[in-house]
């Protein structure tokens, strides 16, 4: 029997191009042909489908943006009080003004804010007044930031340049030609291919944007170096929170490692959900903002700051990120204590917050389907990568630990029967950017 959410998935993809708006969210992406895709209900850390099963989440927490868990009470009420009060209006939220001076409080080294809905809109904002300030044209990245034509445009002249970088197969079709060569891929922890660019380009290079850390720590003296690299050549540096932010720590996690950007960006968590997104930055170079347009209506909307206002407020007084930590650290030690009993290579990677596995076997996506399958069937929505939330707890915890030994006994029995692929039940995920028939 096809369930209602692969039902009403199979006709959303052929009425929205690519079956809905986030690429993170496609069925294909975690289960083929029994993803249940579509939800009724979700809190905390458990959803419920359009059939009634109940799931608790292990799969992405709403694409990381549900640090607190869904539909968080503290949050919902906060907003519910702000639409009651008029959520939109002729005149500016005064929210507004307290969110920028929160971030800009938690951060001593920034002393102006900038906001917009979305984390890709956001480095596009970014960009737009790190362009400015620089008065260059040319970027140096590293890492995934988004959507836009900027982004995309690095694959113009090789279609290759963006895979390494989180995302293979992202075509730049309908992004102008005029763009290639305006963006510059470096990789991570290699601060060479970032001084060669400079090299290569000298006093073109205005704008440095990268991600502090996602998956491996930062080499000794890596982002220092890039750090030291943009002061002397006067390019902006950019640390792109989107993902990071508001994890390890109530801010950036920038301000671990005590380095500090000329522009941060944040999203995701920084909202429990509800759409808001943050650019801060050093005042000399947020000024620039005023030297060109960057203006929208749905930015003043007011539950967004709201919800951050909120989120803020309760991560400091439960000290989120320490339980954040604990619980990715949980998972992380429970995957490889299983790898072992079952006698399974996988590597796990990434910041404790924010765990991801990968299975170092024949067929490695094969085995994430599998995976997926065995852990649907016992009420786990589960893909590659783990956001931990405020709303698990270690009993949820450790369930999902016994649920996975079971799952990875099978895994195991079926690399050695050689049958892995006989035991899906549909099609092997999909891995990057693919087109949706």
């Amino acid at each position: 029997m096809t369930s209602k959410g692969q039902e009403l998935w199979r006709r959303a993809k052929t009425i929205i191009p690519g079956g809905n708006q986030l690429l993170s969210k496609r069925a294909e992406k975690f289960l083929p042909e029994l993803w249940p895709a579509y939800y009724s209900k979700a809190k905390g850390c458990e959803v419920w489908d359009l059939d009634g099963n109940h799931y608790y989440d292990f799969a992405q927490m709403g694409v990381g943006s549900c640090i607190l868990g869904y539909a968080d009470d503290d949050v919902n009420g906060a907003v519910i009080s702000a639409i009651h009060a008029g959520s939109m209006c002729s005149l500016n939220c005064h929210e507004e003004v307290a969110l920028a001076e929160k971030l800009i409080d938690l951060h001593s080294w920034a002393e102006m804010a900038r906001f917009a809905r979305t984390g890709g809109e956001a480095c596009a904002v970014a960009i737009r007044i790190a362009r400015a300030a620089a008065g260059k044209t040319k970027i140096a990245f590293c890492g995934y930031h988004g959507w836009h034509d900027w982004y995309l445009a690095a694959n113009l002249g090789d279609e290759s340049n963006l895979d390494e970088q989180l995302l293979p197969g992202l075509a730049p079709k309908g992004v102008a030609r005029e763009l290639k060569d305006t963006i510059l891929p470096f990789r991570y922890n290699q601060l060479d291919e970032l001084e060669a660019l400079f090299s290569k380009f000298p006093n073109e290079i205005g704008v440095i944007i990268m991600e502090p850390q996602r998956g491996s720590a930062p080499a000794p003296g890596f982002l220092e170096g890039v750090r030291s690299l943009a002061s002397r050549t006067g390019a902006v540096l950019v640390f792109d929170e989107v993902t990071s932010g508001f994890r390890m720590n109530v801010g950036g996690f920038h301000l671990i490692y005590g380095i500090e950007p000329d522009i941060a960006v944040f999203g995701k968590a920084l909202g429990n959900g509800f759409p808001i997104s943050a650019i801060i930055g050093r005042r000399a170079i947020m000024d620039a903002a005023q030297s060109t347009f960057i203006s929208s209506t749905m930015w003043t909307e007011r539950t967004g700051f709201v919800a951050a206002l909120a989120t803020i407020k309760k991560m400091e007084q439960n000290n989120v990120p320490e339980f954040l930590v604990s619980y990715g650290d949980r998972i992380s030690v429970g995957w490889q204590e299983l790898a072992q009993k079952h006698g399974l290579r996988i590597h796990v990677t990434g910041i404790p917050p924010l765990t991801h596995l990968v299975f170092e076997e024949e067929d490695p996506l094969a085995l994430q389907t599998l995976y997926a399958q065995e852990l649907l069937g016992r009420g786990y929505l589960l893909g590659a990568a783990v956001y931990t939330t405020l709303a698990y707890t270690d009993k949820i915890i450790d369930e999902f630990i016994q649920a996975s030994d079971l799952a990875f006994g099978r895994i195991s029995r079926s690399l050695q029967n050689g049958n892995v692929r006989k035991e899906l039940i549909g099609d092997v995920i999909q891995a990057g950017f693919k087109r949706l028939t």
